[in-house]
Protein backbone atom coordinates (compact mmCIF):
# COMPACT_ATOMS: atom_id res chain seq x y z
CA UNK A 1 0.00 0.00 0.00
CA UNK A 2 1.17 3.63 -0.65
CA UNK A 3 1.47 6.36 2.59
CA UNK A 4 1.55 9.41 2.61
CA UNK A 5 3.79 12.63 3.83
CA UNK A 6 2.44 15.79 4.03
CA UNK A 7 5.06 18.84 4.52
CA UNK A 8 3.52 21.29 6.61
CA UNK A 9 4.92 24.24 4.34
CA UNK A 10 2.77 24.55 1.22
CA UNK A 11 3.26 27.88 0.65
CA UNK A 12 5.89 27.50 -2.22
CA UNK A 13 3.46 25.02 -4.28
CA UNK A 14 2.93 26.56 -7.80
CA UNK A 15 -0.46 27.66 -9.09
CA UNK A 16 -3.05 25.34 -9.25
CA UNK A 17 -3.34 23.30 -12.34
CA UNK A 18 0.58 23.84 -13.01
CA UNK A 19 1.53 20.80 -11.15
CA UNK A 20 5.29 19.89 -10.92
CA UNK A 21 7.34 17.52 -9.28
CA UNK A 22 8.33 17.61 -5.49
CA UNK A 23 11.92 18.76 -5.10
CA UNK A 24 14.16 15.52 -4.62
CA UNK A 25 17.90 15.46 -3.28
CA UNK A 26 18.96 12.10 -4.51
CA UNK A 27 21.91 12.00 -6.43
CA UNK A 28 22.02 9.79 -9.45
CA UNK A 29 24.40 6.75 -7.76
CA UNK A 30 21.41 7.00 -5.19
CA UNK A 31 18.77 6.35 -7.66
CA UNK A 32 20.62 3.65 -10.04
CA UNK A 33 21.18 1.87 -6.21
CA UNK A 34 17.12 2.20 -5.57
CA UNK A 35 16.34 1.08 -8.66
CA UNK A 36 18.67 -2.11 -8.93
CA UNK A 37 17.42 -2.94 -5.42
CA UNK A 38 13.57 -2.78 -6.21
CA UNK A 39 14.10 -4.15 -9.50
CA UNK A 40 15.11 -7.42 -7.93
CA UNK A 41 12.64 -7.43 -5.22
CA UNK A 42 10.09 -7.10 -8.63
CA UNK A 43 11.94 -9.84 -10.24
CA UNK A 44 11.71 -12.57 -7.87
CA UNK A 45 8.14 -11.33 -6.76
CA UNK A 46 6.99 -12.04 -10.52
CA UNK A 47 9.33 -14.90 -11.42
CA UNK A 48 8.87 -16.62 -7.94
CA UNK A 49 4.70 -16.93 -8.03
CA UNK A 50 4.04 -17.41 -11.95
CA UNK A 51 6.66 -20.86 -10.94
CA UNK A 52 4.25 -21.42 -8.03
CA UNK A 53 1.12 -20.41 -10.80
CA UNK A 54 2.37 -22.66 -13.06
CA UNK A 55 3.49 -25.88 -10.66
CA UNK A 56 -0.05 -25.95 -9.21
CA UNK A 57 -1.96 -25.72 -12.32
CA UNK A 58 -0.16 -28.13 -14.47
CA UNK A 59 0.80 -30.66 -12.47
CA UNK A 60 -2.29 -33.00 -11.25
CA UNK A 61 -0.72 -34.22 -7.96
CA UNK A 62 -0.46 -30.79 -6.76
CA UNK A 63 -4.51 -30.06 -6.94
CA UNK A 64 -5.43 -30.06 -3.27
CA UNK A 65 -7.17 -27.79 -1.24
CA UNK A 66 -4.01 -25.82 0.55
CA UNK A 67 -2.27 -25.66 -2.86
CA UNK A 68 -5.75 -23.83 -4.29
CA UNK A 69 -5.34 -21.08 -1.95
CA UNK A 70 -1.22 -21.15 -2.73
CA UNK A 71 -2.05 -20.82 -5.97
CA UNK A 72 -4.32 -17.88 -5.50
CA UNK A 73 -2.42 -16.09 -3.29
CA UNK A 74 0.70 -16.31 -5.60
CA UNK A 75 -1.74 -14.83 -8.57
CA UNK A 76 -2.38 -11.69 -5.62
CA UNK A 77 1.58 -11.34 -5.09
CA UNK A 78 2.45 -12.13 -9.02
CA UNK A 79 -0.10 -8.88 -10.09
CA UNK A 80 1.54 -7.00 -7.04
CA UNK A 81 4.79 -7.38 -8.84
CA UNK A 82 4.13 -7.25 -12.15
CA UNK A 83 1.20 -4.19 -12.23
CA UNK A 84 1.70 -2.32 -9.09
CA UNK A 85 6.19 -2.36 -8.07
CA UNK A 86 7.16 -0.59 -11.47
CA UNK A 87 4.94 2.42 -11.26
CA UNK A 88 5.65 2.49 -7.71
CA UNK A 89 9.41 2.19 -7.89
CA UNK A 90 9.48 5.08 -10.60
CA UNK A 91 6.86 7.18 -7.86
CA UNK A 92 9.40 6.60 -4.84
CA UNK A 93 12.82 6.97 -6.57
CA UNK A 94 11.67 10.17 -8.48
CA UNK A 95 9.34 11.42 -5.98
CA UNK A 96 7.28 12.46 -8.54
CA UNK A 97 4.06 10.39 -10.13
CA UNK A 98 4.51 10.35 -14.21
CA UNK A 99 1.17 8.37 -15.26
CA UNK A 100 -1.90 10.82 -14.57
CA UNK A 101 -4.98 11.06 -12.20
CA UNK A 102 -7.15 9.01 -13.23
CA UNK A 103 -4.44 5.97 -13.35
CA UNK A 104 -3.47 7.73 -10.08
CA UNK A 105 -6.80 6.46 -8.35
CA UNK A 106 -6.63 3.05 -10.13
CA UNK A 107 -3.03 2.19 -9.27
CA UNK A 108 -4.15 3.39 -5.32
CA UNK A 109 -7.11 1.14 -5.40
CA UNK A 110 -5.44 -2.03 -7.02
CA UNK A 111 -2.64 -1.90 -4.68
CA UNK A 112 -4.09 -2.01 -1.49
CA UNK A 113 -6.85 -4.69 -3.02
CA UNK A 114 -3.77 -6.89 -3.70
CA UNK A 115 -1.79 -5.91 -0.25
CA UNK A 116 -4.99 -7.24 1.62
CA UNK A 117 -5.92 -10.12 -0.33
CA UNK A 118 -2.73 -11.55 -0.11
CA UNK A 119 -2.65 -11.13 3.74
CA UNK A 120 -6.69 -12.95 3.20
CA UNK A 121 -4.86 -15.40 1.38
CA UNK A 122 -2.42 -15.70 4.29
CA UNK A 123 -5.42 -16.18 6.91
CA UNK A 124 -7.20 -18.56 5.04
CA UNK A 125 -4.01 -20.59 4.70
CA UNK A 126 -4.02 -21.09 8.59
CA UNK A 127 -7.49 -22.05 8.25
CA UNK A 128 -6.63 -24.36 6.66
CA UNK A 129 -3.81 -26.01 8.83
CA UNK A 130 -5.41 -25.69 11.41
CA UNK A 131 -8.08 -27.93 10.59
CA UNK A 132 -5.20 -30.58 8.67
CA UNK A 133 -3.27 -31.04 12.04
CA UNK A 134 -5.69 -30.05 14.89
CA UNK A 135 -8.76 -31.66 13.49
CA UNK A 136 -7.32 -33.96 10.68
CA UNK A 137 -10.46 -37.09 10.78
CA UNK A 138 -12.61 -34.33 10.30
CA UNK A 139 -10.27 -31.98 7.44
CA UNK A 140 -11.89 -33.28 3.77
CA UNK A 141 -15.46 -33.18 5.04
CA UNK A 142 -14.53 -29.33 6.85
CA UNK A 143 -12.16 -28.03 4.51
CA UNK A 144 -14.57 -29.16 1.26
CA UNK A 145 -13.92 -27.93 -2.31
CA UNK A 146 -16.97 -25.57 -2.11
CA UNK A 147 -15.46 -24.15 1.31
CA UNK A 148 -12.57 -23.22 -0.56
CA UNK A 149 -14.24 -21.50 -3.25
CA UNK A 150 -16.17 -19.47 -0.41
CA UNK A 151 -12.87 -18.69 1.22
CA UNK A 152 -11.53 -17.54 -2.21
CA UNK A 153 -14.24 -15.50 -3.01
CA UNK A 154 -14.26 -14.09 -0.15
CA UNK A 155 -10.36 -13.36 -0.31
CA UNK A 156 -10.67 -11.41 -3.81
CA UNK A 157 -14.21 -9.90 -3.28
CA UNK A 158 -13.60 -8.08 0.09
CA UNK A 159 -10.45 -6.67 -0.85
CA UNK A 160 -11.67 -5.02 -3.88
CA UNK A 161 -15.17 -3.87 -2.84
CA UNK A 162 -13.07 -2.11 0.50
CA UNK A 163 -9.98 -0.61 -1.64
CA UNK A 164 -12.27 0.62 -4.95
CA UNK A 165 -15.10 1.83 -2.52
CA UNK A 166 -12.38 4.12 -0.37
CA UNK A 167 -10.56 5.15 -2.94
CA UNK A 168 -12.79 6.18 -5.53
CA UNK A 169 -15.05 7.62 -2.89
CA UNK A 170 -12.02 9.83 -1.52
CA UNK A 171 -13.59 8.87 1.95
CA UNK A 172 -10.09 8.15 3.05
CA UNK A 173 -9.32 11.91 3.05
CA UNK A 174 -12.15 13.39 3.85
CA UNK A 175 -11.63 16.45 5.83
CA UNK A 176 -7.73 16.50 4.84
CA UNK A 177 -7.34 19.94 3.20
CA UNK A 178 -3.58 19.90 3.44
CA UNK A 179 -4.00 16.77 1.30
CA UNK A 180 -5.69 18.20 -1.68
CA UNK A 181 -3.78 21.06 -1.69
CA UNK A 182 -0.69 18.50 -2.48
CA UNK A 183 -2.36 16.76 -5.24
CA UNK A 184 -3.91 19.51 -6.67
CA UNK A 185 -0.22 21.70 -7.11
CA UNK A 186 2.27 18.62 -7.83
CA UNK A 187 2.14 15.56 -10.24
CA UNK A 188 1.64 13.37 -6.67
CA UNK A 189 -0.14 9.88 -6.28
CA UNK A 190 0.14 7.95 -2.75
CA UNK A 191 -2.71 6.30 -0.94
CA UNK A 192 -3.19 8.36 2.55
CA UNK A 193 -5.84 7.65 5.30
CA UNK A 194 -7.68 10.13 8.39
CA UNK A 195 -7.76 8.95 11.66
CA UNK A 196 -11.06 7.55 10.99
CA UNK A 197 -10.14 5.59 8.01
CA UNK A 198 -7.15 4.37 9.08
CA UNK A 199 -7.83 3.07 12.55
CA UNK A 200 -10.44 0.90 10.47
CA UNK A 201 -7.71 -0.05 8.05
CA UNK A 202 -5.62 -1.35 11.26
CA UNK A 203 -8.06 -2.93 12.48
CA UNK A 204 -10.00 -5.12 10.53
CA UNK A 205 -7.52 -5.52 7.40
CA UNK A 206 -4.34 -6.53 10.06
CA UNK A 207 -4.83 -6.51 13.14
CA UNK A 208 -7.90 -9.20 13.51
CA UNK A 209 -6.50 -11.22 10.78
CA UNK A 210 -3.21 -11.21 11.74
CA UNK A 211 -4.86 -12.10 15.46
CA UNK A 212 -6.06 -14.68 14.26
CA UNK A 213 -3.28 -16.35 12.27
CA UNK A 214 -1.26 -15.96 15.68
CA UNK A 215 -3.82 -18.00 17.28
CA UNK A 216 -4.24 -20.53 15.31
CA UNK A 217 -0.52 -21.30 13.91
CA UNK A 218 0.03 -21.06 18.36
CA UNK A 219 -2.16 -23.53 18.48
CA UNK A 220 -0.52 -26.00 15.47
CA UNK A 221 2.44 -25.49 17.06
CA UNK A 222 1.19 -27.11 20.44
CA UNK A 223 -0.70 -29.74 18.75
CA UNK A 224 2.51 -30.23 16.55
CA UNK A 225 4.92 -30.50 20.31
CA UNK A 226 1.78 -32.84 21.40
CA UNK A 227 2.39 -35.05 18.93
CA UNK A 228 6.23 -35.02 18.80
CA UNK A 229 6.36 -36.53 22.80
CA UNK A 230 3.08 -38.92 21.65
CA UNK A 231 5.29 -40.40 19.40
CA UNK A 232 8.35 -40.46 21.33
CA UNK A 233 6.37 -41.91 24.18
CA UNK A 234 5.53 -44.74 22.15
CA UNK A 235 6.65 -48.39 22.13
CA UNK A 236 8.92 -49.76 19.37
CA UNK A 237 6.36 -52.50 18.23
CA UNK A 238 3.79 -50.26 18.07
CA UNK A 239 5.49 -48.05 15.23
CA UNK A 240 8.71 -48.76 13.53
CA UNK A 241 11.90 -46.52 14.57
CA UNK A 242 12.33 -44.69 11.21
CA UNK A 243 8.47 -44.20 11.02
CA UNK A 244 8.97 -42.34 14.12
CA UNK A 245 11.98 -40.17 13.47
CA UNK A 246 9.88 -39.46 10.01
CA UNK A 247 6.95 -38.14 11.26
CA UNK A 248 8.79 -35.98 14.21
CA UNK A 249 11.28 -34.45 11.70
CA UNK A 250 7.38 -33.90 9.79
CA UNK A 251 6.35 -32.05 12.69
CA UNK A 252 9.52 -30.15 13.45
CA UNK A 253 9.89 -28.53 9.49
CA UNK A 254 5.89 -27.72 9.61
CA UNK A 255 6.71 -25.98 13.27
CA UNK A 256 10.16 -23.94 11.89
CA UNK A 257 8.01 -23.38 8.56
CA UNK A 258 5.04 -21.98 10.76
CA UNK A 259 7.71 -19.32 12.56
CA UNK A 260 8.89 -18.61 9.76
CA UNK A 261 5.65 -17.33 7.68
CA UNK A 262 4.72 -15.79 11.13
CA UNK A 263 7.88 -13.69 11.29
CA UNK A 264 7.99 -12.73 7.93
CA UNK A 265 4.69 -11.48 8.32
CA UNK A 266 4.98 -9.74 11.23
CA UNK A 267 8.28 -7.95 10.31
CA UNK A 268 6.95 -7.08 6.59
CA UNK A 269 3.18 -5.61 7.62
CA UNK A 270 3.27 -4.34 11.35
CA UNK A 271 5.31 -1.26 10.70
CA UNK A 272 3.43 -0.29 7.82
CA UNK A 273 0.19 -0.87 9.31
CA UNK A 274 1.23 1.02 12.64
CA UNK A 275 2.42 3.97 10.61
CA UNK A 276 -1.25 4.12 9.17
CA UNK A 277 -2.57 3.92 11.78
CA UNK A 278 -0.28 6.40 14.06
CA UNK A 279 0.69 8.86 11.22
CA UNK A 280 -2.86 10.75 11.08
CA UNK A 281 -2.32 11.75 14.89
CA UNK A 282 1.09 12.84 14.47
CA UNK A 283 -0.31 15.36 11.39
CA UNK A 284 1.27 13.33 8.49
CA UNK A 285 5.15 13.86 10.50
CA UNK A 286 6.31 10.92 9.14
CA UNK A 287 9.28 11.22 6.23
CA UNK A 288 8.51 10.34 3.34
CA UNK A 289 11.81 8.30 2.82
CA UNK A 290 10.18 6.29 5.91
CA UNK A 291 7.03 6.02 4.77
CA UNK A 292 8.46 4.62 0.72
CA UNK A 293 10.47 2.24 3.39
CA UNK A 294 7.51 0.96 4.97
CA UNK A 295 5.47 0.20 1.69
CA UNK A 296 8.05 -1.51 0.11
CA UNK A 297 8.39 -3.58 3.27
CA UNK A 298 5.06 -4.85 2.68
CA UNK A 299 5.81 -5.33 -0.98
CA UNK A 300 8.81 -7.51 0.45
CA UNK A 301 5.92 -9.62 2.14
CA UNK A 302 5.19 -11.25 -1.59
CA UNK A 303 8.35 -11.55 -2.52
CA UNK A 304 9.15 -13.75 0.24
CA UNK A 305 5.81 -15.62 -0.19
CA UNK A 306 6.86 -17.67 -2.80
CA UNK A 307 10.38 -18.37 -1.48
CA UNK A 308 8.28 -19.52 2.31
CA UNK A 309 5.74 -22.08 0.64
CA UNK A 310 7.72 -23.51 -2.22
CA UNK A 311 11.42 -23.55 -1.36
CA UNK A 312 10.40 -25.44 1.71
CA UNK A 313 8.48 -28.14 0.26
CA UNK A 314 10.38 -30.74 -1.77
CA UNK A 315 7.36 -30.50 -4.70
CA UNK A 316 8.70 -26.89 -5.34
CA UNK A 317 12.18 -27.73 -5.99
CA UNK A 318 10.65 -30.32 -8.62
CA UNK A 319 8.29 -28.59 -10.64
CA UNK A 320 11.52 -26.07 -10.67
CA UNK A 321 13.26 -29.10 -12.44
CA UNK A 322 10.66 -29.78 -14.99
CA UNK A 323 10.07 -25.82 -16.03
CA UNK A 324 13.68 -25.07 -16.21
CA UNK A 325 14.48 -28.04 -18.33
CA UNK A 326 11.26 -28.00 -20.18
CA UNK A 327 10.17 -31.50 -19.32
CA UNK A 328 7.00 -29.57 -18.81
CA UNK A 329 6.26 -29.63 -22.18
CA UNK A 330 6.25 -33.69 -22.64
CA UNK A 331 3.52 -35.37 -22.90
CA UNK A 332 1.29 -36.64 -19.68
CA UNK A 333 4.52 -34.30 -18.03
CA UNK A 334 0.89 -33.28 -15.60
CA UNK A 335 1.09 -36.56 -14.23
CA UNK A 336 4.81 -36.94 -13.00
CA UNK A 337 5.40 -37.64 -9.62
CA UNK A 338 6.87 -34.35 -7.50
CA UNK A 339 7.48 -36.24 -4.08
CA UNK A 340 9.76 -38.86 -5.14
CA UNK A 341 12.39 -37.49 -3.19
CA UNK A 342 9.94 -36.12 -0.37
CA UNK A 343 11.97 -37.48 2.62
Amino acid sequence: MDLIYIPEDLSGCPKFGNKSCPPTHRSFRVRMIMYLFMTGAMVITVFGNLVIIISISHFKQLHSPTNFLILSMATTDFLLGFVIMPYSMVRSVESCWYFGDSFCKFHASFDMMLSLASIFHLCSIAIDRFYAVCDPLHYTTTMTVSTIKRLLAFCWAAPALFSFGLVLSEANVAGMQSYEILVACFNFCALTFNKFWGTILFTTCFFTPGSIMVGIYGKIFIVSRRHARALSNMPENTKGAEGKNLSKKKDRKAAKTLGIVMGVFLACWLPCFLAVLIDPYLDYSTPIMVLDLLVWLGYFNSTCNPLIHGFFYPWFRKALQFIVSGKIFRSSSDTANLFLEAH
